[in-house]
């Protein structure tokens, strides 16, 4: 077409193009190095994005909370107002007029959009996509996962397990736990798991459970059902003494309660300040660290802050006042399933109770509610999980997964894994310090 003027003339080609992925036509003809006579030029909506991370992390729970709750992002935009300087420090748009009705800047209108689809945003509107490989090679199936019996008892440890963890995922009906001995090497053995209320049968969904926590505890407001909810729930496994192989009793050391959930947060919080086990219940909160997020090892250890294999525990501050861990999902989920992908009998290897895989027909549509995605972003490649669409429930993933973490916490290392050393200050005279200064 170009060729089309003539002789002695030039036509003008210009095309609009978006990058649905790398190496595409688009991507290629963009690139000046492959091709400079195009002058290709990427536009993007965010030119630079906004330094504070911790604001907008706390934005996208708000975002989400709203969403349930009233159908709409006021909740959000609220936040956002109120913290406008900090959350835009840094952000640089392309188009300082664009966001709709519903909310304040652009900024927030392009953060918005990230968190809705974080792959479409960068390649629709960044023209930057993330690189992604859907991993399958090595995809666990329910099959796969509900055979991995050990043939122990229900409740019963293997005489080399040395540590007892178990998490609690709190939902407005029900609480559910799975309860996790652990070896030193992170051999890992599903214990126990199940809901309060227990629902008294084989399938079942969140959506239609028949016992909930207010019927069970008879208490009408939702805070007061959680409330005591956890109270009973805890009462029962963490006064309970687990019967290892060897005859010695076990008893659990470390209860991790899901805090994500923003109309629950205050309710674990002052449940795990109160409750008579409150040295070893502990609100967690786990988050999402995608290719393009700051990772747990570049965050700055501060004083009293305790630091671990993708998990960090802030030092108490604020009004709370309660101890809590702070974890990345992606990680943890991908550490879960590659336990769950070891064969019997091999170290590190993670397996469920009983010989009947029937029973663990439902536990295993849980652990594989989820799928990864390796996605590359920043310099560096990760898992990113995702719920399918096909799945609804994944609490008790959730819960095997904060087991793990609450594992690595009590001091349980698979060997090989990085381990996070406390950096060190060298103490230095007070002659010196005013030799320096000179």
């Amino acid at each position: 077409i170009l060729g089309l003027a003539g002789p002695g003339k030039k036509i003008s080609g210009i095309m609009p193009c978006t990058v649905i992925r790398p190496g595409d036509m688009a991507d290629n003809i963009l690139d000046r190095r492959k091709h400079p006579e195009w002058n290709g030029e990427r536009t993007k909506m965010v030119y630079s994005f906004p330094g504070d991370e911790k604001l907008w992390q706390r934005y996208a729970e708000l975002r989400a909370e709203s969403l349930r709750e009233h159908g709409d992002i006021r909740l959000a935009t609220e936040f956002y107002l109120a913290n406008r300087e900090a959350m835009d420090a840094g952000a640089v748009v392309a188009w300082p007029e664009r966001f709709n009705h519903d909310e304040a800047s652009a900024i927030q209108h392009a953060m918005n959009l990230r968190l809705q689809d974080e792959a479409a945003f960068f390649a629709e509107y960044q023209n930057e996509p993330l690189l992604e490989e859907t991993v399958d090679a090595d995809e666990l199936t329910p099959d796969r996962i509900a055979s991995k019996t050990n043939r122990m008892k229900r409740g019963e440890i293997p005489i080399g397990c040395n540590t007892v963890t178990t998490f609690i995922d709190v939902q407005a009906n029900l609480l559910f736990f799975v309860v996790t001995a652990w070896e030193d090497d992170f051999t890992g053995y599903v214990v126990d798991y199940g809901t309060f209320p227990d629902q008294k049968r084989a399938y079942f969904t969140l959506r239609d459970a028949r016992h909930t926590l207010a019927a069970a505890t008879q208490t009408s407001g939702l805070e007061g059902s959680i409330y005591a909810g956890l109270e009973r729930l805890t009462a029962n496994l963490l006064r309970r003494e687990w019967p290892r192989d060897d005859g010695a009793m076990l008893r659990i050391e470390r209860c991790l309660i899901d805090a994500n959930w923003g109309q629950s947060t205050d309710v674990v919080y002052q449940f795990c300040r109160q409750s008579a086990h409150a040295g070893i219940v502990m609100p967690s909160h786990g988050r999402f660290i995608g290719a393009s997020s700051k990772p747990f090892s570049e965050y700055r250890r501060k004083p009293g802050d305790r630091v671990g294999l993708n998990w960090r525990m802030p030092g108490v501050r604020g009004r709370r006042a309660v101890r809590y861990v702070i974890y990345d999902t992606n990680f943890w989920k991908s550490f879960v399933h590659a336990r769950l992908a070891v064969s019997m009998g091999e170290r590190g290897c993670l397996s469920l109770f009983g010989d009947n895989p029937q029973q663990h027909r439902l536990f295993a549509e849980h652990l594989t509610s989820e799928y990864r995605i390796k996605t590359e972003g920043r310099g560096r490649t990760v898992d990113e999980w995702k719920m399918r669409p096909e799945r609804g429930d994944n609490h008790w993933f959730d819960g095997l997964v904060g087991c793990a973490v609450a594992g690595s916490i009590q001091g349980v290392t698979l060997a090989g894994m990085p381990t996070p050393v406390p950096s060190t200050r060298k103490r230095v005279s007070f002659a010196e310090m005013q030799r320096r200064r000179r």
